[in-house]
């Protein structure tokens, strides 16, 4: 008969409820690379946006490193993110909120930036604004592009060069103070869809009676990832400055973008355990899956990350693993085959690289797995 397991010893040095949950470990050095990297080459102002990693060491971090604007989505975001910093900036560039939502973030957050692209939205933050001139308002617009980023937002948000023109119109005899955003899409792989957007936002700024006062040109900079080449973060840098240059009173016209993948993905390491090997059906189960911290690269194959074993472990020759999560769902299996070593066993280690973003951001609790133990290194 087997050894039992003593519960009671058990229950004193793990979690009953979540035993040997998978860890997220975040590099402090790594978040402060990044963040550096954009406040000291992009040409402009940077904002993160938390959506990425909402984190609180995260934001600490990235905080220590010289980052002061964040681009939120929700009240919960605020508080979190003026519970590190409470001078920090506010940009609620979600264009979707309720009047609660609005009242809560002029009021209690000291919110001063909201995005728009309908004019029922920009009424509604109008009739609750006590003075529209200490408020901007970044009408978001959208544009067909040849973007290959790996999703596109403007299936969902933004309004087209007319609407956006109009919008821009009426928000400045309103009296706000009016900007322009975009999105060129998630991971975003070269500058040219920036570009476009950009001379889309010089042409709209030429129709309206008063110049634009600041361009955001959102997120969308990608990390690296194996399976993708983009151009490095400088190339993006140089050519948004160009087109910047060129194309805006830069004396007037502030310029802004807001990473969130970029700032954070590289510093992510997801180190999951393996919960069965079923050798001669080359399956491996492990504590995390595609309901868990590898949710995106079920949706999005090819930010697939990289992956290894302790070095030295293991000593036998691969063998191509279907990886499944722990979940009782059959959908809860990675996308690709792992090329691990044949003799993985319970208890051992496999790690993914490159996940600070999107990780436990869009982790679930399905089946009561889900929770991810997050350690700032």
């Amino acid at each position: 008969m087997g050894q039992l397991l003593n519960i009671e010893a058990f229950s004193k040095t793990q979690n009953p409820i979540a035993p040997s949950a998978p860890v997220l470990r975040m590099s402090k050095k790594q978040l402060r690379a990044q963040a550096e990297l954009f406040i000291e080459q992009f040409p402009g102002e940077t904002s993160y946006a938390v959506k990425a990693n909402a984190e609180e060491g995260v934001i600490e971090t990235l905080v220590q490193a010289g980052i002061t604007s964040f681009d939120v989505a929700s009240p919960f975001e605020m508080n979190l993110v003026k519970g590190v910093l409470p001078t920090a900036k506010l940009h609620y560039h979600n264009p979707i909120r309720s009047k609660e939502e609005v009242a809560l973030a002029l009021y209690i957050y000291d919110c001063k930036r909201f995005s728009v692209d309908h004019i029922d939205a920009l009424q509604e933050i109008y009739e609750q604004a006590n003075n529209p001139k200490e408020i901007e308002i970044a009408i978001r617009f959208r544009m067909e592009t040849k973007s290959k980023a790996v999703q596109s937002f403007k299936s969902k948000f933004g309004v087209l060069r007319d609407e956006a023109t109009y919008l821009a119109h009426e928000a400045q005899k309103m009296g706000f103070t009016v900007g322009l955003t975009f999105h060129p899409g998630s991971q975003t792989v070269s500058p040219a869809p920036y570009l476009e957007h950009m001379a889309e936002a010089h042409d709209i700024n030429n129709q309206l009676s008063k110049e634009i006062e600041f361009l955001n040109v959102g997120g969308g900079f990608p990390s690296r990832y194996e399976g993708i080449d983009t151009a490095p973060l400088t190339t993006f840098f140089d050519a948004i400055r160009k087109a910047y240059n060129s194309s805006f009173n830069t004396s007037k016209v502030t310029l802004e973008c807001e990473p969130g993948r970029a700032l954070v993905a590289s510093a992510g390491t997801l180190i999951t355990k393996v919960k069965a090997a079923r050798r001669d059906r080359h399956e491996l189960f492990l504590n995390d899956g595609i309901y868990g911290g590898l949710m995106e690269f079920h949706q999005f194959p090819d930010l697939f990350p990289a992956y290894s074993t302790p070095k030295g472990a293991y000593v036998e020759a691969d063998t191509n693993w279907t990886v499944y999560g722990p979940t009782c769902d059959p959908i809860d299996v990675l996308p690709n085959t792992l090329a691990l070593p044949s003799n993985l066993q319970e208890g051992d280690i496999v790690e993914f690289h490159g996940v600070g973003a999107y990780s436990t951001a869009t982790s679930t609790r399905f089946n009561g797995y889900g929770a991810i133990e997050v350690q700032m290194v």
